[in-house]
């Protein structure tokens, strides 16, 4: 693939670039830099400053009021929001549930539901996992029974990301226990407002509650918002996936993150170590191959091939990236890599402390966190016997 971009592209680029700088708030692009906590309203913010410009869909055509980008022009659209400080968009409305309406979804589901999702006034959550049905999703239990023009819901999910804001949530759950597993589950989508849905955040090792476990006890949901046809919502999920795992590798925050690894480094004198640089040439080799294999995906995506089996492989590769990262800044920082403590770190403790640069703070947690990332959305021994399977035959 030839990763020399022609003079449009390039122009392309510094479009955005010029627009990131100019409307991104610096205090967002402060906290994204040195990987301090992102509010709830940081998050929002960010998106409705790409939604009033119609660029929080950018990889939507144009039918359904997207910038209509080729696969290069998006890229370069995620690489110029992460290398300048932006907050990751949260995934779950405008580039995981809106292809599936697009898709999927009939016309008055797509008038209803994407405006909100472009715009990012509405908050979207997923509801695909459940105790005892991570990697294998087709066991899940959650069960919608229908009830003349309404599903009634009820079941669990758990390890709902961000769930404790959610306003709206897709959901699997099981219609039909004839056949094989995957035949009997639908796709829902499902008002978070609405009477018998309980959400409880789980606390994590970084002391954030990112996710969250969610309960529906006789929950109504109109029949109209069942996407497609019932019994065939795996279809529709393995659709979603793709671009999930395709989101998972982050090829752009992970060449931000590498420039942080080295700025550590240097401030905690292991640079000049030729074996702590040997591990740095490793993970910056990695992450050029692991952005030629994305451009690979949504090249695909382009000209209407499935890139499922790909994106497998993205997700194993880019999640891998991740740890290996997030492990190595808190080899350079040693000691110094501190537990992320919200009260200390916002009254400028860290900054203060002898050896405790801004950079370092909140290493550990950062560490802890990307733990989940070789399981979550697939975990990647199960993505491995895909790839076995389907592309090596």
């Amino acid at each position: 693939m030839d990763l020399a971009f022609t003079p449009d592209e390039l122009a392309f680029r510094d479009e955005i670039r010029t627009w990131v700088k100019d409307n991104l708030p610096a205090d967002i692009s402060q906290k994204v830099h040195n990987a301090m906590r992102l509010t709830r309203e940081d998050l929002q913010r960010w998106a409705k400053i790409l939604g009033k410009k119609g660029w929080l869909g950018w990889g939507w055509p144009t039918q359904f009021g997207g910038p209509g980008w080729t696969a290069v022009q998006k890229h370069l659209f995620e690489e110029e929001c992460a290398l300048a400080g932006a907050p990751r968009v949260v995934p779950f409305g405008p580039v995981m549930v809106a292809p599936v309406i697009m898709a999927f979804g009939n016309a008055e589901q797509q008038q209803r539901f994407l405006p909100g999702i472009a715009s990012g006034e509405v908050w979207w959550s997923q509801g695909y996992s459940e105790p005892g049905s991570g990697s294998d999703l087709a066991s899940l239990k959650t069960r919608a029974e229908r009830v003349g023009d309404k599903y009634i819901v009820n079941g669990q999910k758990t390890w709902t990301t961000l769930g404790q804001y959610g306003e709206w949530i897709f959901c699997l759950v099981r219609t039909s226990t004839e056949g094989k597993p995957q035949t009997g589950i639908s796709f829902l989508l499902i008002d978070m407002k609405s009477p018998g849905i309980t959400v409880r955040p789980i606390k994590l090792l970084d002391g954030e509650c990112e996710v969250n476990e969610v309960w529906f006890d006789n929950v109504e949901v109109p029949a109209e918002n069942l996407i497609g046809e019932e019994n065939k919502g795996w279809n529709y999920a393995k659709h979603l996936l793709a671009h999930e795992r395709t989101n998972i590798a982050d090829v752009n925050r992970a060449k931000r993150e590498l420039e942080r690894l080295k700025r550590i480094a240097k401030a905690e004198g292991v640079y000049d170590d030729l074996r702590f640089r040997d591990e740095i040439a490793k993970l910056e080799v990695d992450i050029v191959a692991l952005e030629m294999l994305v451009l690979r995906v949504l090249s695909a995506e382009k000209s209407g091939k499935n890139s499922l089996d790909i994106a497998g492989l993205l997700k194993i590769k880019g999640s891998e990236i991740q740890q290996r990262y997030t492990e190595l800044m808190m080899q350079a920082a040693g000691p110094f890599a501190l537990p992320f403590i919200f009260e200390a770190m916002d009254a400028g403790w860290q900054g203060n402390f002898p050896g405790g640069v801004v950079a370092n703070a909140p290493l550990a947690a950062n560490y802890f966190n990307m733990r989940k990332t070789t399981i979550y959305g697939g975990s990647n021994e199960v993505q491995r016997n895909i790839v076995a399977q389907t592309v090596l035959g």
